[in-house]
């Protein structure tokens, strides 16, 4: 785990503030570095009165924050006073500004030498494409994300929520854990840059990899799989969907024999995998109208009893409410400060026995003041200069002084 690391997170919206908060929950000390304007991903709706944006609250769990202008003299000489104290900086700035702030590699490992930064970008560092706008949608099309994704012949379909920032911000947060390991047995700090474009094609791992070797270009297959058989989704009487993924021959059988036909499993168009892919169109109507005949719930209650892989497909509010969100804690009560009222809040995927507890997202600069006499050692008089400043925000933000 990463109890004693602090990490300062300049990143916005939602790719390099989903690494920040991956990392606090690894156990990190991560602090929130936000401009006087504060992160955008505060203002995205629905927004009301008594509750956050959740698309911020959705990615900022268990960090602190600290508002700071680095445009200004006081404000960049803050910063660099906690990158002292600090293990790593994350940002998501466009390639050219890193060095125009100060927060590049370069100038921040004369102040920290064990400092690790780490940089995600959008496309490419250089030429045409170092200052191009790289939004989800756009990834997921330039990386063949959205060929692949949808009904074959059909519309493209881009994935349901945005895989190429979360992506991003996956690859990130562990490129940063491998580094502050090397800076911890090495004393050195490193330079990390991920691209979201780069995340979304190495996540065609072996769609990617059967056309480099030759095969066919991989096209948009619906939920079938594009190389097992039967691997689809299947409507039950109910009008519910069953997802059925009995790869091999032991689960193939067992199969057959819960849909009270055996004789499918000896069927020379489905006998073995390579003849169930050639003949995938028979096969899904076969199993189609088999399925049709009984309500989901009875299906899924014969699938459990013989182990066949099969789930229902829930929309996201039933997934919330599955008993296993409860019996694996990924749905938590968290005491938002402000009125004391208890939210629920997404829970934490790394299971260790000590796993650390991570507090509501923090209220914009709650922590400018605290963590600057902490880590820093400012008194009252520095930070009435930066507030003269206009460094950081000139009224309380509700940490103790």
């Amino acid at each position: 785990m990463l109890s004693g690391v602090r990490i300062l997170d300049l990143s916005w919206v939602l790719g390099g503030p989903f690494a920040g908060q991956l990392l606090a929950q690894l156990g990190a000390d991560v602090i929130k570095v936000e401009s006087l304007d504060g992160d955008y991903a505060r203002k995205v709706p629905p927004v009301s009165p008594e509750m956050e944006s959740p698309f911020f609250l959705s990615v900022n769990r268990g960090k602190r924050c600290v508002a700071l202008d680095l445009k200004s003299p006081a404000g960049k000489a803050a910063f660099d006073d906690l990158v002292r104290e600090a293990d790593a900086v994350i940002h998501g700035f466009a390639p050219s500004v890193p060095a125009r702030l100060g927060v590049d590699f370069a100038t921040l490992r004369h102040i920290n030498p064990r400092i690790v930064v780490a940089q995600l970008i959008g496309l490419h560092d250089q030429g045409e494409y170092a200052d191009a706008p790289a939004f989800d949608l756009m990834l997921q099309a330039m990386a063949g994300v959205m060929s692949i994704t949808g009904e074959e012949d059909g519309k493209p379909v881009r994935v349901g929520y945005q895989i190429a920032d979360l992506a991003g911000g996956l690859y990130l947060a562990l490129a940063v854990t491998a580094a502050l390991l090397k800076a911890r047995t090495q004393g050195k700090g490193e330079q990390i840059q991920v691209s979201l474009f780069d995340a979304q094609i190495a996540l065609l791992t072996w769609q990617a990899q059967g056309w480099l070797c030759g095969g066919p270009v991989p096209k948009a297959t619906g939920a079938r799989h594009a190389m097992i058989a039967p691997s689809d989704t299947y409507r039950a009487s109910d009008g519910k969907w069953i997802a059925l993924a009995p790869t091999g021959e032991v689960f193939w059988r067992k199969l057959c024999e819960v849909l009270d036909a055996p004789e499918m499993a000896d069927d020379p168009r489905f006998d073995t995998g390579a003849q169930r892919i050639a003949n995938v169109d028979a096969l899904t109507q076969a199993l189609g109208e088999r399925i049709a005949t009984r309500p989901s719930a009875e299906w899924l209650a014969l699938f459990n009893a013989s182990r066949v892989p099969a789930a229902v497909v829930q929309s996201v509010d039933e997934a919330l409410q599955h008993p296993l969100v409860n019996a694996r804690g990924m749905v938590e009560d968290v005491t938002r400060p402000s009125d004391g009222a208890s939210v629920r809040m997404l829970g934490n995927p790394f299971k260790f026995a000590d796993r650390p507890t991570l507090d509501y997202p923090p209220a914009y600069g709650a922590d400018t003041e605290s963590v600057l006499r902490e880590i820093a050692g400012y008194d009252d008089q520095r930070l009435d200069a930066l507030r003269n400043a206009r460094a950081i925000p000139t009224s309380h933000t509700g940490d103790a002084a």
